[in-house]
């Protein structure tokens, strides 16, 4: 064995190189070194190694030679153990010759020549030993269709409706499969109660919420809440006993579960503690159960295991009873219309394709599909008519027996389904799905927050109270659950990702409306779903490949012209800044007029452009700061005369988006500033940044000073102008003018800024690709200033 075969692990234990596992301490490394699995793949590699170093490497003979022809000519250097020939081409061969000395002899050769040809013979490539278990086929565990097989298979249908249900059924788990899980959870139930009396094991998540696919793992909750009511009546009972001098010696039944639980107190125990416990019982009790963890520092502790036989995999959780309601409440939501699924189907099956949703290439957060099918319910939720109803009415529509308190939060919904009415509404699954897009491709995510409860949108600010214990985690996408509402499921999305998923909803909504999307090709093309579902590379996926700004069509001010981009974001707000936004129906105008003194300071003060504001917008850059608020939070007159956004009327409601939009006023209004550029301080920044950085570390050396951002960046701008101080100042290198515009209320909330220049010149574009990524992260750090 060699030494490299053992690694020692960070966090304590040993890696095994040869055999790829993981050994938690040293008696049990010992074992396996001396198991036959490690055995076995030491002799196979030492007989892999002896056979490449007495291997040659031969090319250059006629095609078609045959294996005994290049025996019988290099059998005359030693004994030729075995040749193995290219079966593709047959344009090279393997040579194993019977010791390695006379593999020196054929390699001393200078040139060997066999039936006219000259050979190349050179050692075999050495190639490290690497262990590949052989793969089995799971018979509980169908694999998914990849993605040419479904495109010859959906191209079939006659019409994209047919497309979508076929979509579903190719998914969806079989009867076998479904029957598999309910015995595995059967087998668990029947060995967790001898260790847990009157426990539940109750499975929830994509297995049997509706939306199951093949290959999807089990989500099992454990609920303890009977069995810690058991273990109490049992100590009072044995309490009781020792009492009254009447504890007698036999083996009861209670004594005997008791037992069991002797060395633990379920009602104090942390859940670490019992999840151990679990992991123990799964490990040493259940058949056919290997590979049990139990994972306790997760966000949400779990036991995970794989079940052998059938290949699945599975989590166990004790603490996750939402989860289950959450379930409940989409079997619900499947079971009230059957356009349901495969509407469900294939926007999840859209946002994997996309990169929207799981994490095909490890590209940072990304949506789970709980978030993408709420997506699709809050949608159907605002169709005219309602093709779902919202949680608020199901909640009128539950009996007394269907009150349900989880943690605090109301979770009622009618156990009994048919008392849902259908819905009037009698869209086909290919408008829908048409409507869907539409319906996003507008949608202001990042100023609002998706209520399935109330089935329409409120402001974010409505959730950013400083003093509440129970705010939502606020980004992106911002989609709250329809029961623990301080938990927003799409929370762990980025800026990146959220900036992708409007630009895939664009580019799907422009797709729909085409013929290609809604009529069957007649020449064999690919059309319908098929071609919404292509997948995206690793490539397209790339930060290179993912423009900082989004550029969403649809809004006629900001149609044309060279456009920068700034999207609201909280996240870039300090605590105070929110308690100002805090409930305020106005907060896009008072994050507008920010943005734009943020800006015009970036390029005044920080970029020494020649700024002056026209008539009406007059923005001074004294401080970063754009309004004063008075002690009771409310807004003073703007110290630096900002022209403020005007509202307008409401824009009046249509059939497909009345409930999702919000009732508060859109802003229209423009802040113009013209700037003159006489330096060339876009050029050799980043080394400019690395001298001055270099030069203040000799400087200061023995100072705690750290310059801010901004700082650093107005130091690089007079570092650069002083190299030019030379240089011809007769008249500006660039003139152009900033409008700035708030878009918001039915699109993403953000301020659009059109440059335009006196003069599209070479110089101007390359000025303006600089601006796109300057622009908006040194606005950012603008607000960390003013706060």
């Amino acid at each position: 064995m060699s030494e490299s075969d053992v690694e020692p692990l960070a966090r304590g234990g040993y890696r095994c190189a040869l055999c790829d596992v993981h050994l938690p301490n040293s008696p049990t490394l010992n074992d396996h070194l001396k198991g036959k699995k490690h055995q076995k793949l030491l002799s196979v590699r030492t007989a892999r190694k002896s056979q490449q170093e007495k291997s040659l490497f031969v090319s250059g003979f006629h095609k078609g030679t045959s294996n005994l022809e290049i025996t019988d000519y290099f059998q005359t250097f030693g004994t030729v153990t075995n040749v193995i020939m290219d079966k593709d081409k047959g344009i090279y061969a393997i040579i194993e010759m019977g010791s390695t000395e006379e593999v020196e002899m054929v390699l001393s050769v200078a040139q060997h020549c066999m039936n006219g040809k000259k050979l190349r013979v050179k050692r075999k490539e050495t190639k490290e030993f690497k262990y590949i278990p052989k793969k089995k086929q799971d018979p509980g565990k169908k694999q998914l269709i990849d993605f040419e097989e479904l495109t010859q298979v959906l191209c079939q249908a006659v019409d994209v409706d047919e497309q979508m249900k076929q979509l579903l059924r190719l998914f969806e788990l079989t009867d076998s499969e479904k029957m598999l899980r309910k015995l595995i959870v059967s087998l668990l139930q029947e060995v967790f109660l001898e260790f847990f009396p009157s426990c539940r094991i109750l499975p929830f998540g994509s297995s049997v919420n509706a939306f199951d696919i093949h290959g999807c793992d089990m989500d099992l909750f454990l609920d303890l809440e009977h069995t810690k009511t058991f273990q109490a009546n049992a100590r009072s009972a044995a309490e009781t006993e020792e009492v009254n001098g009447t504890k007698q010696d036999t083996k009861s039944e209670t004594q005997s579960e008791d037992s069991i639980l002797s060395d633990i107190d379920l009602e104090t125990s942390t859940t670490a503690e019992v999840l151990e416990l679990v992991a123990t019982v799964l490990q040493k009790c259940v058949p056919g159960v290997h590979k049990v963890q139990a994972v306790t520092t997760a966000r949400l502790p779990v036991v995970k295991f794989v079940h052998k036989e059938s290949g699945l995999q599975g989590d166990i959780s004790i603490n996750n009873r939402l989860a289950v309601r959450n379930t409940m409440f989409l079997q619900l939501c499947a079971s009230v219309d059957q356009r349901v699924r495969p509407l469900v189907y294939a926007v999840r099956y859209w946002a994997k394709q996309k990169h929207l949703a799981g994490n095909p290439f490890g590209g940072g957060p990304l949506m789970n599909n709980y978030a993408v099918t709420l997506l699709v319910v809050f949608f159907l939720q605002n169709r005219t008519p309602p093709i779902l109803p919202t949680v608020n009415l199901l909640k009128e529509l539950a009996d007394e027996d269907d009150h349900c308190i989880i943690d605090g939060w109301d979770c009622t919904f009618p156990s009994d389904h048919s008392k849902v009415e259908s819905s009037a509404n009698s869209e086909g699954l290919c408008g829908l799905l048409a409507e869907f897009y539409k319906f996003y491709s507008q949608f202001d995510f990042a100023g609002t927050v998706i209520s399935l409860r109330k089935g329409k949108v409120n402001l974010v600010t409505d959730f950013i109270d400083p003093e509440s214990d129970k705010n939502l985690r606020l980004g992106p996408i911002n989609i709250q659950d329809p029961f623990e509402l301080s938990h927003n499921v799409s929370g762990n999305v980025n800026e990146r990702t959220g900036q992708k998923f409007k630009r895939q909803l664009d580019e799907a909504f422009k797709y729909c409306r085409s013929l290609q999307y809604q009529r069957k090709s007649n020449k064999g093309k690919i059309w319908g779903i098929v071609r919404l579902f292509q997948p995206l590379s690793s490539l397209d996926c790339s930060p290179a490949h993912s423009p900082a700004v989004d550029y969403s069509p649809g809004k006629e001010l900001c149609s044309g012209g060279n456009m920068l981009t700034i999207p609201f974001k909280l996240s870039c707000l300090s605590q105070q800044t929110r308690k100002r936004l805090h409930g305020s129906p106005d907060f896009r105008e008072i994050w507008f007029n920010k943005v734009c003194h943020a800006v015009f300071y970036v390029m005044e003060t920080v970029l020494k452009c020649s700024c002056s504001c026209t008539e009406g917008s007059n923005v001074q850059t004294s401080d970063v700061k754009i309004s004063s608020f008075d002690e009771t939070g409310s807004k003073e007159e703007d110290s630096f005369g900002l022209k403020r956004a005007r509202p307008v009327e409401e824009v009046p409601e249509t059939s497909g988006s009345k409930k999702a939009r919000i009732e508060t006023l859109q802003y229209q209004g423009e802040v113009t500033w013209h700037c003159s550029v006489w330096n060339r301080v876009w050029v050799g920044r980043r080394k400019m940044r690395r001298q001055l950085h270099y030069k203040t570390n000799e400087s200061d050396a023995n100072t705690n000073v750290v310059a801010s951002s901004l700082e650093i960046e107005e130091k690089v701008t007079e570092a650069i102008m002083q190299q030019e101080e030379n240089s011809d100042k007769s008249s500006p290198l660039i003139i152009f003018s900033f409008s700035a515009f708030l878009v918001g209320g039915n699109e993403d909330t953000r301020t659009v800024i059109r440059v335009t220049p006196v003069q599209q010149t070479a110089l101007f574009v390359e000025f303006f690709h600089f601006l796109e990524s300057f622009i908006p992260k040194m606005t950012e750090k603008c607000f960390e200033k003013s706060d």
